[in-house]
């Protein structure tokens, strides 16, 4: 579990099911509650797009894989090719964003 999940209780955006309900406007939340969403995702395993779009439907409800699927990018909790055909999670502590 990284820092920022430690540091910031994430449940009021969870539903009883443990899916992500809503999207917080605060930055260190958003941060955590990627977290979490990327701890879904299996380590050295390669996904195509549909894939990731698959899991990360299973784990919220508020209808928008795309912020979420753009979010694990940008915080760099996944990495993807150029094209997108491609997705792996990537670890944060091995690149120092801890």
């Amino acid at each position: 579990m990284t820092d920022e999940k430690k540091k910031v209780n994430i449940s009021q955006f969870l539903d009883q099911e443990g899916k992500i309900k809503q999207w917080p406007a605060a930055s260190k939340t958003k941060i955590a509650v990627v977290g979490y969403l990327a701890d879904k995702f299996e380590r050295d395993r390669i996904y195509n797009e549909k894939e990731v779009n698959e899991i990360i439907n299973k784990w919220h409800t508020f209808n928008d894989y795309f912020l979420l699927r753009r979010s694990l990018i940008d915080y760099k909790y996944m990495g993807r090719t150029p094209n997108g055909a491609e997705y792996w999670v990537t670890s944060k502590d091995e690149e120092g964003e801890n």
